[in-house]
């Protein structure tokens, strides 16, 4: 098992990795609208949320050598469902392969975002 680092997307903010690569897989841990640059929760609405999530999970994939076109499989947690088609807006510009995916209500993610995400991909 590999651990996967990048200073472009946000540290942990607890005791785990921002990734792990094992066979030929990567899984991501959940990420969420940190800024990797200020490190901070800057996006205020779902879309600019999701925008950052996206571009989290790619600095990710990255360092671990594979892409987010290459993921099979993604678990989203969403605070409000309400929020589910304006996050599918935004989700859909990067996830053009259409992976298997969960998507589930969670009463509160970590710092109060909007929406986490976290991907299992191919290398």
């Amino acid at each position: 098992m590999e651990k996967i680092y990048t200073k472009n997307a946000p540290e942990a903010i607890g005791p785990y990795s921002q990734a792990v690569k094992v066979g030929g897989l990567v899984f991501t841990s959940g990420q969420i609208a940190i800024n990797p640059a200020s490190g901070n929760v800057e996006a205020a609405t779902i879309e600019e949320q999701t925008e950052q999530v996206c571009k989290n999970l790619c600095a990710v994939l990255e360092a671990a050598g594979t892409t987010i076109e290459k993921a099979v499989k993604t678990t989203c947690f969403l605070a409000d469902m309400g929020d589910f088609a304006a996050f599918n807006q935004i989700y859909g510009k990067y996830f053009t392969s259409k992976p298997a995916r969960s998507c589930v209500a969670a009463k509160q993610l970590p710092k109060n975002v909007l929406v986490e995400v976290e991907v299992i991909a191919e290398i």
